[in-house]
């Protein structure tokens, strides 16, 4: 195993630690465990968001703490979720006295424990409601979407969720029920070229040829739809693009946001080349594009490949991811 690290046991807390020193004016670290990384210079006196997840994935979770996005994040080891007390002790830090919601990805640990989290807090007369993004297509049919993994499309729910709070009207449900849509209108699919290695486990998370991908895998190396050899980008990008047309029933008229993501390891030079086929096939049957993303958005360690989400926008939807908003990893104001 080659990684910059000192030890395994410390990889995600020394990572915190750098990141809040390396973005001062952004990031407070807080909690019993310092798991717990906080917006700083406002957030209070509306309805909170908080996340939560895994280490191993920026910009998400963490990263997305900021104004118009995330108030507080609770943050587990690599690829494992938040304790109990850090779920807690984020949700009593997004608080302002107007309810919390709480939005992450559909995993059982992150649902148990912010369940419990929230069951605790009621107590203390903090008010929650949850999201979970399910956008992963590749995980379960759309008649079962209840079970899909929550993955890069959880970023514009951050992003709408969090331009909603800071209207003056907002309330909990509001905020909740655009959170939702944003969801139930976001759709993903990803391709795995290499594995990652968790720094405590020490070996790949699994096991590629040097010319087989892995077409649908999950973020922590979950198995996909099917592996086969590597196809040219254009062919990878065609058969992206289709997947989520077809599961999405998105057609001629409608208007999308596009996010090409690097899982960790791939540049942005082979990212264009996939948006470059993405935009043009899009044009072609007359979607329009309203707001491409192409970047680092969630990551996988030092996974190889990429991830490509749609999202459906209706006119509030729109408004709202383009709404002004700031972090180290996100900026339109």
């Amino acid at each position: 195993m080659k990684k910059i690290l000192n030890s395994p046991a410390d990889y995600a807390d020394e990572a915190l630690e750098g990141m809040c020193l390396a973005y001062p004016r952004s990031y407070g670290r807080t909690g019993e465990n310092g798991r717990v990384i906080v917006r700083l210079g406002g957030g209070k006196g509306k309805v909170g968001i908080v996340s939560g997840g895994g280490s191993g994935h920026l910009p998400t979770f963490a990263g997305y703490v900021g104004e118009g996005l995330l108030d507080a994040c609770a943050v587990g080891n690599v690829f494992a979720g938040p304790a109990v007390m850090d779920c807690m002790d984020a949700i009593r830090s997004a608080d302002g006295g107007h309810g919390v919601l709480l939005l992450f990805g559909n995993y059982g640990g992150d649902k148990m424990n912010f369940a419990m989290a929230s069951e605790m807090l009621e107590a203390e007369g903090i008010a929650t409601a949850t999201v979970l993004a399910v956008d992963d297509v590749g995980s379960a049919s759309r008649e079962e979407r209840d079970k899909r993994r929550g993955v890069a499309g959880l970023v514009y729910a951050y992003k709408i969720a969090g331009a909603k709070a800071g209207q003056a009207d907002a309330t909990l449900e509001s905020v909740a029920a655009v959170a939702r849509r944003a969801v139930d209108n976001t759709v993903t699919i990803g391709v795995a070229l290499s594995p990652c290695t968790v720094p405590e486990a020490g070996k790949p998370t699994f096991a590629l040829a040097e010319n087989e991908m892995e077409y649908g895998m999950g973020i922590h190396g979950e198995p996909g739809i099917r592996r086969g050899p590597i196809i040219a980008a254009d062919d990878m990008a065609d058969m992206m693009l289709q997947t989520l047309l077809d599961d999405a029933g998105i057609a001629t008229g409608d208007r999308v946001s596009v996010m090409v993501n690097s899982l960790g390891a791939t540049p942005l030079e082979e990212l264009f080349i996939l948006y470059r086929r993405v935009a043009g096939r899009l044009r072609e049957k007359g979607i329009e594009v309203a707001f491409p993303l192409v970047g680092r958005y969630a990551t996988s360690m030092e996974m190889s490949g990429a991830s490509l989400s749609l999202i459906t926008l209706d006119e509030e939807l729109e408004a709202l991811l383009l709404a002004p908003a700031d972090c180290p990893y996100w900026s339109n104001l």
